[in-house]
């Protein structure tokens, strides 16, 4: 008989784990499939998505013999949910916790991936690993991992539109596979009202759905102004009046200092506020993360202000990050405490 991995008895194998972000994957497939942006607004047959990602790597790497899944989730103070009890108790998975903080925020998801990652390299546990995130700060581990001979297959949900995963760990990883919308779309189901509505249950009339604030990344993603106070040339020329206010200028051949580039993330915060609309960027709180193609135009146009790259400079990527943050807590009176 056939083992999982697909290795018949007594041939050489190659030993692999998958490690999933289940924050990435269940964030990217519900925008994906549902226009869900909520844990609430959806459920997971997590127990036949996990058999079918084992499935499905079973066949990518017929060569090879499963070590383990990796499960990497979230619970408020790490206290399992019934459904990751279940997940827990399958056969060749193991469910990491990290925790969920009361504004919902997963804590600590990130350092155990990396961690397990470089251990199970370190150690010689594995010879290729699976790993489906989108996080530039899988990075560092991946690096580390083929460092120990380790061979890094990315795996990412395939997105509704531009990039869900981020361009460094697309680069650093030696394959990149997508995982199309009708691989995942049996295991992912609206809930509540949504659910009643999508399986045609009928009787009471349904309240109607309150006005939905649009979603940033499609507002971004199609460059559309949602500036309803002034037309769209007003705010920009009000945006770039503001300019002098926020970003610090710099003799040419100076070396660019935290407060000079955070100034450029501040500015480009303003500007948004006033272009893309105030509604939209309130639905960005409270951060500090932001979706992927978000952060990608906001490193695009504060690069452009700067006159350079910043791809080898991540500490100057925090620094706009940082400035933006201000700008729009400040905004909204927004406490991070």
């Amino acid at each position: 008989m056939t083992p999982i991995g697909g290795v018949l008895p007594g041939l050489p194998s190659r030993r692999y784990a998958i490690l999933i972000d289940v924050g990435y994957l269940y964030a990217a497939a519900a925008e994906l499939l549902l226009d869900a942006t909520s844990r609430r607004d959806y459920r997971v047959d997590a127990e036949k998505l996990i058999k079918s990602l084992i499935e499905r790597a079973a066949i990518r790497l017929s060569d090879g013999e499963l070590l383990r899944l990796y499960w990497f989730d979230a619970a408020r103070d790490r206290v399992p949910t019934v459904d990751q009890r279940v997940i827990a108790n399958m056969d060749y998975v193991k469910v990491r916790l990290g925790n969920l903080n009361s504004r919902g925020q997963q804590k600590g998801v990130d350092a155990q991936i990396r961690s397990d990652l470089e251990l199970l390299a370190r150690h010689r546990a594995i010879h290729e690993a699976i790993l489906l995130a989108g996080d530039e700060d899988m990075v560092p581990a991946v690096e580390v991992a083929q460092a120990y001979g380790v061979r890094v297959h990315l795996w990412g949900v395939e997105p509704p539109y531009g990039t869900n995963q981020a361009e460094r760990l697309v680069w650093e990883s030696d394959t990149v596979e997508t995982i199309e919308a009708e691989e995942l779309r049996a295991y992912f189901t609206k809930s509540g009202t949504a659910a009643a509505a999508t399986h045609g249950m009928v009787g009471a009339p349904m309240a109607q759905p309150e006005p939905r604030v649009p979603n940033p990344a499609v507002v971004f993603g199609t460059r559309q102004s949602v500036a309803v106070t002034m037309t769209a040339a007003d705010a920009l020329a009000q945006a770039e009046s503001a300019r002098p206010k926020f970003v610090r200028t710099t003799q040419t051949g100076e070396k660019l200092d935290p407060e000079t580039v955070r100034s450029i993330g501040e500015y480009v915060g303003h500007k948004w506020l006033l272009t893309r609309g105030a509604d939209n960027i309130a639905d960005l709180l409270p951060g500090p993360q932001l979706p992927t193609v978000i952060d990608k135009e906001l490193l695009v146009e504060a690069e452009k202000e700067l006159g350079y790259s910043l791809r080898d400079h991540p500490e100057a990527r925090i620094w706009v990050r940082d400035g933006f943050w201000e700008r729009v807590h400040r905004e909204f009176d927004y406490d991070e405490e």
